[in-house]
Parts: structure tokens; sequence; C-alpha cells
């Protein structure tokens, strides 16, 4: 998959040439092409914003260097803008985007871009929630790692994205690792049990636990969805939708 980035500071997305976005791109699994937009400004002081006509505060980023930038540097794909007032980056939404073959990611800054860019671009608006940052550069990078996740061979196992928190329908149960006891905090007997259907009795009531006290609306979804259980889980979910 190709990913192109149209910002005004570059450097910023230095992180994600590390860890597992990392040894994809090293692989060839992603294509990461990033384009510096004030490398195509006209102005002799390298500016690419200027004042909102109507009036009002803050500064616009300018058609001109966006549109010249995304020409110059042959990007294509689905347009992108990080943004506050787009549609919520979700899971599904995350793995739409995935199966696309190139995408472009538009770092607005300021008051946000000339309105022209997103009409010529045809511009799909994501937002990662209800709050400002100052810039579209974090939410890219939220955006990327995100997505990536559900390309083949990005993680180490084809089913590590949709077994994960929130992606299966509940929150991830508690995870343990050595030693056994730490200043008297102990690992769940059962984990230690070797019986793996206990096992995977216990994380998933563990997961309906967590869902229902922290994330409601979730476990409201995942009760009206059809389940096949045993006699046991059946009366361990029954337990839950009463509640």
């Amino acid at each position: 998959m190709r990913i192109n980035i149209l910002t005004i500071f570059p450097e910023m997305f230095t992180p994600l040439r590390a860890s597992m976005l990392g040894r994809a791109i090293d692989n060839g699994i992603l294509e990461l092409c990033i384009t510096d937009i004030r490398d195509y400004t006209l102005d002799k002081h390298n500016r690419v914003d200027d004042t909102p006509y109507g009036g009002g505060a803050g500064m616009v980023m300018q058609v001109q260097p966006i549109l010249d930038a995304f020409r110059g540097s042959n990007f294509g794909g689905t347009v992108l803008y990080m943004s506050p007032r787009g549609e919520m980056l979700t899971g599904e939404l995350a793995r739409e985007l995935s199966g696309l073959d190139e995408i472009t990611i538009l770092c607005g800054h300021y008051e946000g871009v000339d309105q022209r860019v997103l009409d010529s671009l045809e511009a799909r608006e994501v937002s990662i929630g209800d709050y400002i940052l100052t810039g579209g550069e974090l939410p890219a990078m939220v955006l990327i790692d995100t997505m990536a996740r559900f390309i083949e061979g990005v993680l180490s196992s084809e089913e590590s994205a949709l077994d994960e928190s929130v992606y299966s329908g509940l929150l991830e149960y508690p995870q343990y690792s050595k030693p056994r006891v730490y200043e008297g905090m102990e690992v769940p007997e059962v984990l230690l049990s070797g019986n793996h259907q206990e096992i995977s009795k216990w994380r998933w009531e563990e997961s309906l636990r967590l869902t229902s006290e922290r994330r409601p609306d979730l476990m409201e979804k995942y009760l009206e969805r059809p389940h096949e259980l045993t006699r046991k889980e059946k009366a361990i979910l029954d337990k839950y939708r009463k509640q």
C-alpha cells in the first residue's frame, strides 16, 4: 500500500519508521511518500498561509501550494483530510481504508485549509476525536497506525488485529507475564492451570466484565449479537444481560 502525506512538518513522521510500521516499510508492505508543502509555495518568504476572506482570527492554508504539491508529487488515490469536523475514525473505517492501494493524507494547520483544496481533491474528512490539535500530523499518524494493522503482513499474526480490544466487540481481558508472584500480587490461578477451555472462558468473562464497567455502549451492541454458546457460556452472558 502506498501512503502519501502532504505536510509542512515532514520531520514529525519519523516515528512511523520505527517498530512495526518501520519493518513493514522495510519489507515493502507499506510505501511512505512525504512531501513538504512549503517546497511548492510561490511566496518568496516560503509562506503557505494567509488571512481568511470575510475576516476572523487565525490564518488559512492556501490553495496554490497544496494543489501544486499534490500534483507535483504525482500523488493519487483516496485523499483524506485530517479534520475535527470529519467522520470519526473507527475500526470499520480503518479496515475499509486498509483495502485501498493508495491514499493521500493532507495535514492542515492554523484555521484549516482553503475549501477549494478539499473540493478539487474530493477529500474525505476524518477526525480522531472531539478535540482540537495544533495540526493534522498526529491524527495522520494515528490513522496510519490503526489502518496498517489490518494489512496482511504488518502484524506477526493475521488474527492479531481482529482479536484485540474493541475489534472483537469487547474490551480486551487482563494480560499477565512472569514472574508468577511480584510484591504479593499473583497471577490468576486459572491461567496456570493448563486448561485451555477454562482459560478461554475466564478471558471471555473478564472481557464481559470490563466492557460492562467501562464501555456500556459496546456491551449493549455485543449483547444484541447472536452467539453460539455452551450452556455455561449462556449462563454467563445471561448474567450480564440482567445487569
